[in-house]
């Protein structure tokens, strides 16, 4: 349930931005959230519509979120992989030794604004 927690500090975020740049409205957020994260996206489509309800400036905004992949590096033979896909498993030599090169991550990768 820390999404709820996370969604309302992007929200301030994104309205402390849109201030200091004199946005009036925000066609869209998107989001990159890592699918090594602890952060699930579902969750997260769910409550944006709670907590941008009464903020004008979200008015029919949108939330989009791009999974990014968790890739890892094989300790035993360097071959990198996808963690989820391969169960944490090197799919190579089947180590289960390896550093996490991405997919951890939470991004606001863009704040779009409608024209006009």
């Amino acid at each position: 349930m820390h999404e709820l927690s996370i969604l309302i500090e992007t929200v301030r975020i994104v309205e402390e931005l849109a201030e200091q740049h004199n946005i009036e409205k925000v066609g869209a957020i998107v989001l990159q959230i890592g699918e090594l994260s602890s952060v699930v996206p579902q969750f997260m489509q769910e409550y944006f519509p709670l907590v941008v309800e009464n903020k004008p400036i979200f008015k029919d905004t949108k939330l989009e979120i791009e999974i990014l992949p968790g890739m890892a590096k094989c300790q035993e033979c360097q071959t990198e992989f996808n963690v989820v896909e391969n169960e944490g498993y090197c799919p190579k030599c089947r180590s289960f030794d390896k550093d996490l090169l991405c997919g951890q991550e939470f991004l606001i990768k863009e704040i779009l604004v409608p024209n006009g």
